[in-house]
């Protein structure tokens, strides 16, 4: 009878044991690091259940053999109880939808497809594909084309409205405005105010007011472009 009551201890223990939750719901609507514990932990008690079982059933044995009391004592204290172990899922590079869309700013695609040589070859390899144009020299003007207004804004100094020149209308000229309006434009009218005799000549009356510009035309954007 001196074994009869730490057997009946290791049977109050068997029976307090938790129930076993239903291991078999599925990983429906959780992530996969949860899925794993969850199936470790059923793991664990499937284990837990099974040894139990054994020590349920060399109890009920030594019940009938009081001699094997200290089997069962020894077989209580070797129960092992196994590890949980939980696989944590891989976070990998974001996948590019768009093949036209470079990822070189996204570090974690490229440190998994380049190495330092593999991105100093890769270097390498573009900078032999550079071409160098030769400067070639700009040719001549023809000077048959007609007046220069470029040429001639950089070769004149004075503003718009200064005058310069003498404009005697003994001879007519017709309207100004209407004369300025028939060449559509005042880089026109400037250079037809040259072929015309200008800046001196004035024979259509291009340049009242005698400052060398025909028709409101302004040479100061070509001489702040050459400034730059």
């Amino acid at each position: 009878m001196k074994y009869l009551f730490p057997v009946l201890g290791v049977l109050a223990l068997v029976a307090c044991a938790p129930p076993v939750p239903d291991s078999a719901s599925g990983v429906g609507f959780e992530d996969y690091g949860s899925y794993q514990s969850r199936l470790a932990q059923a793991a664990r008690i499937e284990a837990d259940k099974a040894s139990k079982a054994r020590i349920e059933a060399r109890v009920n044995a030594s019940l009938l053999k009081p001699e094997a009391a200290p089997e069962v004592a020894e077989a209580v204290a070797t129960v092992e109880v196994p590890a949980v172990v939980v696989q944590k899922p891989t976070v990998s590079a974001p996948a590019v939808n768009n093949p036209g869309i470079s990822d070189e700013q996204n570090f974690a695609a490229v440190a998994a497809r380049e190495t330092i040589q593999s991105d100093a070859e890769r270097r390498k390899e573009q900078a032999a594909q550079y071409e160098v144009a030769e400067v070639k020299t700009v040719p001549n003007r023809n000077n048959t084309l007609g007046p220069n207004i470029v040429e001639y804004a950089l070769a004149t100094s004075n503003p718009v409205g200064n005058k310069l020149y003498n404009r005697l209308r003994a001879f007519g000229g017709g309207n100004n405005a209407r004369n300025c309006a028939a060449h559509g434009s005042p880089d026109i009218a400037q250079e037809a105010f040259l072929a015309a005799g200008g800046p001196r000549k004035d024979r259509k009356n291009l340049d009242p007011d005698g400052d060398g510009y025909a028709c409101g035309w302004d040479p100061e954007p070509f001489r702040a472009a050459v400034r730059k």
